[in-house]
Order: C-alpha cells, then sequence, then structure tokens
C-alpha cells in the first residue's frame, strides 16, 4: 500500500457533506437541551423544590421540545431508528417520573454504532452524561457526529488490529459539556440504572485531537527552535491528514488495553493504584502504537510515519504540560517519554534549541516500550506491591521523586502492615514534579494550551489565544 484509498460512503444515513447540524431542527433541540442543562443537579435530577427552580410544566415544554426535533430529524438518520425511538420513550419516563436521576439504559442499549462503521455516517446523540476532561456531572448533552471509518483503515482492522468496538468520529455540532477539553464519547459516562454487562462501543474525535495537536505543536516548534522534516511542516498545515494520524494511533492504543503479557485488569482506571501505574499503561499503549507504525510504514502506509511524529510530538509538548498536576498521568508519561529520549541522546536541549536525532528516535522509543513490556511480563509473578516498587523504581531510574516522597525512601518507610490500597495514600499528588525545562515550556506554552478548548476542525488551529 502507497497511498491512501478513497472512502467508500455509506449507502444509506446522512453521509453527503450536508451535516444534520445544518437542520432547522437541530437548532430546537439543542436549544431545548441549553434550557434544561443549567437546571439540572450533579446527578442529572432537577429539584423543582429548589429556589429558583423552574415549574414541572416549564421543563416538560423543554423535554417535549427536545422529543420533537428529535422526530424531525430521525428520517436523516434511519440507521439510527431503533435508538431514537427509545430516546423519546426514556426522555418521556424521566418526566413523566418527576425529573429525577435519568435512567438512560435502555436507549444506550439501543445505540449501537459500532455495528455500521462506515466512513462519513452521521449519528445525532442525546443523553445523560458527564464529559470526561470537560463537564463532570451528568447534564444532558446533544452531539451531531460522523464516523471516520476509510477503506484503508477498515483493512487494517479486520486483518491486523482487531477492534470491533472502536469509532473514529468527528464533530459537527454539540452542547457545552462539549466545548471543553473532551474528546470521547464513552457509553460508561451515561447515567442508567445499572451499567451493561459489557459495553459495545467507545468513540474517539479525532478531529479535536488532531486540530489540537495542530496547534501546540507548531507553537512548541516555533517556540523550540525545532528543526523538522518537510513533509512533517506539512502535517502540520493539513487537518485531515493530521485526523488520519489520529485514528489509526486510537485504534491500535485502545486495542492495546486488553493485549499483551499483562499483570492486571486491563481497565485498571477501576482499581485504586498509584497513578504512575496508569501512566505506564497509557504510554504502554501509546508505544507500542508507535511500534506498529514503524512498521506499517515500512509496508508503505503514509499516516503511519505521520502517526510517529503524532505520538512523539504530543507526549513531549503537550501531555506533560496540560492539565493540574494532581496525579497527572498523561503527564508523568509525557515526562518519563522525554527523560528517556533525553538520557539516550537523542532529544538535546542545547543553546536554547531542541534537537531530535530523527534516525535514532524509532530505535530507542521501541526500547522505551520493550523496558515497560518487561516490567508486565515480570509484575505477572510478583505481588501488587512488589510490582507496584518496580514500576517506581522504573519511573524513578529517569524522572526525579519530590524530595519529600515517602515512596522514593522505599518500602522500610511505608506501614507495609495496611493494605496496598490504602499505601497509595502516601502517594503525593505530584510525585513527580515537572524539570525545569518542563516549568519554562509551561509558562511559555500556558495560553496556547488554553486556546484549545473546544477546539474542532472548523477552528483557525493555527492560531493561539
Amino acid at each position: 500500500m502507497t497511498e491512501i484509498l478513497s472512502p467508500v460512503r455509506a449507502q444509506d444515513g446522512a453521509t453527503s457533506g450536508d451535516s444534520v447540524a445544518a437542520h432547522p431542527a437541530w437548532s430546537a433541540l439543542k436549544d431545548a437541551i441549553e434550557t434544561i442543562r443549567p437546571w439540572q443537579s450533579k446527578d442529572g435530577s432537577i429539584d423543582l423544590a429548589a429556589e429558583g427552580a423552574p415549574d414541572a410544566g416549564t421543563v416538560r415544554r423543554e423535554v417535549e421540545r427536545a422529543v420533537t426535533a428529535i422526530g424531525e430529524l430521525a428520517p436523516l438518520l434511519p440507521h439510527n431508528a431503533d435508538y431514537h425511538r427509545a430516546l423519546a420513550a426514556d426522555l418521556r419516563r424521566w418526566a413523566d417520573e418527576g425529573f429525577g436521576v435519568p435512567d438512560f439504559l435502555d436507549s444506550l442499549l439501543a445505540f449501537q454504532p459500532a455495528r455500521q462503521r462506515a466512513d462519513g455516517l452521521q449519528h445525532l446523540v442525546v443523553f445523560p452524561m458527564y464529559t470526561q476532561n470537560g463537564n463532570p456531572d451528568r447534564n444532558f448533552e446533544a452531539v451531531v457526529l460522523r464516523m471516520v471509518w476509510p477503506d484503508w483503515l477498515a483493512e487494517l482492522e479486520r486483518t491486523r488490529y482487531d477492534n470491533p468496538l472502536f469509532c473514529g468520529i468527528t464533530f459537527e455540532d454539540f452542547t457545552a459539556g462539549y466545548d471543553t477539553n473532551s474528546a470521547v464519547l464513552f457509553p460508561e459516562t451515561i447515567a442508567v440504572r445499572q451499567a451493561p454487562e459489557r459495553f459495545s462501543w467507545g468513540g474517539i474525535f479525532c478531529d479535536r485531537e488532531a486540530a489540537r495537536f495542530r496547534r501546540v505543536t507548531s507553537a512548541a516548534v516555533d517556540l523550540l527552535g525545532l528543526e523538522i522534516p518537510a513533509d512533517i511542516h506539512a502535517m502540520l498545515d493539513d487537518q485531515d491528514r493530521c485526523q488520519q494520524a489520529f485514528v489509526l494511533w486510537d485504534m491500535i492504543h485502545d486495542r492495546t488495553h486488553s493485549h499483551g503479557d499483562l499483570p492486571f485488569d486491563p481497565f485498571m482506571i477501576k482499581q485504586r493504584q498509584p497513578f504512575w501505574m496508569y501512566g505506564l499503561e497509557e504510554l504502554r499503549c501509546d508505544l507500542t502504537a508507535f511500534k506498529e507504525a514503524v512498521k506499517l510504514e515500512a509496508e508503505g502506509y503514509p499516516q503511519a510515519r505521520d502517526m510517529q511524529f503524532a505520538v512523539i510530538f504530543d507526549r513531549l509538548f503537550r501531555f506533560p504540560v496540560t492539565g493540574e498536576r494532581v496525579r497527572n498521568y498523561d503527564g508523568l508519561g509525557g515526562q518519563l517519554l522525554f527523560a528517556y529520549l533525553h538520557r539516550h541522546d537523542v532529544v538535546r536541549w542545547t543553546d536554547n534549541t531542541l534537537h531530535i536525532d530523527w534516525e535514532r528516535a524509532p530505535k530507542v522509543t521501541n526500547q522505551l516500550c520493550g523496558e515497560i513490556e518487561k516490567l508486565y511480563r515480570d509484575g505477572i509473578d510478583r505481588p501488587k506491591l512488589v510490582h507496584w516498587f518496580a514500576a517506581y523504581d522504573l519511573v524513578s531510574a529517569y524522572l526525579a521523586p519530590h524530595p519529600g516522597s515517602v515512596w522514593a525512601k522505599g518500602p522500610d518507610a511505608l506501614d507495609l502492615d495496611q493494605p496496598p490500597r490504602k499505601l497509595v495514600d502516601d502517594v503525593l499528588p505530584d510525585e513527580f514534579p515537572l524539570s525545569m525545562f518542563y516549568e519554562a515550556l509551561a509558562k511559555k506554552l500556558r495560553r496556547v494550551i488554553a486556546s484549545t478548548k473546544g477546539i474542532t476542525a472548523h477552528s483557525d488551529t493555527r492560531a493561539a489565544a
């Protein structure tokens, strides 16, 4: 394979250039949802007895306005017919039961986007939900999105990277909960009476990831005086090209959570562990994707070369300096990658200029991936606490722990009579502080990173606030 194949459009459903979001009913639906959202409590209910609360009739009118708008939009999306019927029923039941904690399990089970992955296929989604890295409350959100599923990606998923639940998606329009840093649509964020036995899809907005990457990377490259290959300069000017890289990265990363020698439940985010364990897991998945991209580039996939630069630049420039420093596990992974490359002389910060040895970068990056994989493989034979300390040793070999860290002093400094989950309380919120390099970079990129809130493919991605 030597070129991007032309995508095949779905034969049914809204796949034309005209967005569902251009229909007048979308404006009505969006307005109804935005009217309801401020009335909701953290759990999604509405306390009609609270001071300043609307009366039940006012809320019901907005619910009916939303149901009517969904009914007008539904014919444009025949592939979502079962979901939209269940959605209208869930909305009306919520109203009939007095606007308590929402339960949208029926409509969640009816929404099955992974069963029909067709490039350009649109979906209208309405759920009471929190948005990861966005709104923490389970308020109603409405989103119009498109599927990203070109032929070349579909073939890779079918033949090499089986991931039947993964959905690459892009924004058409959205309500306030997505005017944030959130770049995912996950079923586990939705308000339901009980979680399904298993989730059947997961969506990642590659357009937001790509737009954010372009803006932050462009600013970092200019700031650091980094020389990059001419074709990667062109990549930073091409939103669609970056989206292709990110959807490939996301698909391989996502499946890696359940592949390999794993000493634990791959969905360990549900467990109580030190945050460097999450950081290593996310980095392992990214570096595995990077390793696969090296192979794919050799086979002629242009998206794979782009993906390697996306992984390195996003991990080095955006992750370490984005978000708060409290248990920032993605930031920790980025710091570790930079420190590893720096220790092995692939990255040099000299004369206030960043230099990267592009020839050696793939080999050394894969070397770090190998060290993490060995940690995992050895961890299968270790008790949990011993494994945590081994992981701490790996990270602290390249990143200096906080001077006040108890964990840095070793097992003798901890009360080992307590269960492992209690020892997590002894982990400092910022166990591995930023290096002086990253402290300076964070100050320089602060405004640029803040400007990426709510960014989409339609934003001026090279501009900064």
